[in-house]
């Protein structure tokens, strides 16, 4: 009797194994299914970010420019943490959203957007209607950085200051570009997700200010060495270092549109008709491959330019109203 029920008992421990060890097969599967989704997601958020991207590096690269050289790393490192912080909040603040307001990812994109191509155009309108600005600007940090009574410490803090307040900005496009990638996943993907993303794009866009800001530093390191090859490659450097600078400039700029204008084409479903059936038409066209590609992101950047356009004498209106108030 007593040796029944231990068979009895051991063939209900096997049966609870049998079940435990199918349990975890099935676990392990969804994990594994579940990896695979926010892996997948993930690359999808990088791809659609990847324009943001290109814009914060640019715009990061010059926040930085002005600092002394042997304070420019620590300075990038400041701004990396503020960026951090950014990220700490607006992670949160998008998965709240995402549980209470879903109906609002849309409409915060579509801000986005237009903040995006506003910042564009007011950059482009910035260089062309007032192009002694910017030389005078360069001007001023120049004789700062010579000049022993300026005080320094206060000159980086404004400009790691200035640098956190873009990061902001930014980060909130990545993140909402992200949230709208992941509207639908369940919770613990979103913030896999989410937080996935703005910690390689932090790690990714500062490593790479910190790389740039100190290619002027490895020229001349390069071509001080007594090897002639050493001494041709740091002048390359040294010569390559403003294009590489001006070329970010030029690529943020132009992703500002490509980003803006197509999700504000996305949110208008008209428009974002009319564009498709653009593409459609183009994709028939010889090397219609590359028309199909060349011909939406064209509409999105031109549809870019003209909302930018539209906000920036908006909002230039409001500022005179509000100068002529003052007065």
């Amino acid at each position: 009797m007593a040796a029944g029920s231990l068979l009895a008992l051991l063939d209900d421990i096997a049966t609870i194994l049998d079940d435990v060890a199918l349990m975890t097969k099935v676990a392990a599967k969804k994990s594994a299914a579940m990896a695979d989704d926010v892996s997948v997601m993930t690359k999808v958020a990088a791809q659609k970010t990847a324009g943001v991207l290109g814009d914060d590096l640019a715009l990061n690269a010059q926040q930085v420019t002005g600092v002394r050289a042997e304070r420019e790393i620590p300075v990038v490192w400041a701004v990396a943490k503020g960026s951090l912080i950014n990220k700490v909040i607006l992670v949160p603040a998008a998965l709240l959203i995402s549980a209470f307001a879903p109906w609002a990812v849309t409409p915060l994109l579509m801000v986005g957007g237009a903040f995006l191509c506003f910042e564009g155009t007011e950059k482009l309108a910035h260089k062309f209607l007032h192009p002694q600005a910017a030389e005078t600007e360069q001007e001023s940090l120049l004789k700062a950085n010579s000049d022993p009574a300026v005080d320094m410490v206060a000159f980086e803090k404004e400009k790691i200051k200035g640098a956190v307040r873009t990061d902001f900005i930014l980060s909130a496009e990545i993140i909402a570009i992200t949230l709208g990638t992941v509207a639908t996943a369940p919770f613990a993907q979103q913030l896999a997700v989410l937080s996935g993303i703005a910690l390689i794009m932090t790690l990714g866009v500062y490593g790479l200010v910190a790389g740039i800001v100190k290619l002027d530093d490895l020229g001349l390191w390069l071509h001080a060495k007594g090897s002639s090859f050493a001494q041709a490659v740091g002048r390359g450097i040294l010569w390559a270092a403003p294009w590489l600078m001006k070329g970010l400039s030029v690529a943020g700029t132009a992703a500002m549109f490509l980003v803006g204008g197509g999700i504000l084409v996305h949110g208008i479903p008209v428009v974002h008709h009319a564009v498709e059936a653009w593409a459609a038409s183009a994709a028939a066209w010889p090397a219609g491959s590359l028309w199909s590609v060349v011909v939406p992101n064209g509409l999105n950047a031109i549809f870019g330019l003209a909302a930018g356009a539209l906000v920036l004498v908006a909002v230039t209106f409001v500022q005179r109203l509000r100068g002529r108030s003052a007065h």
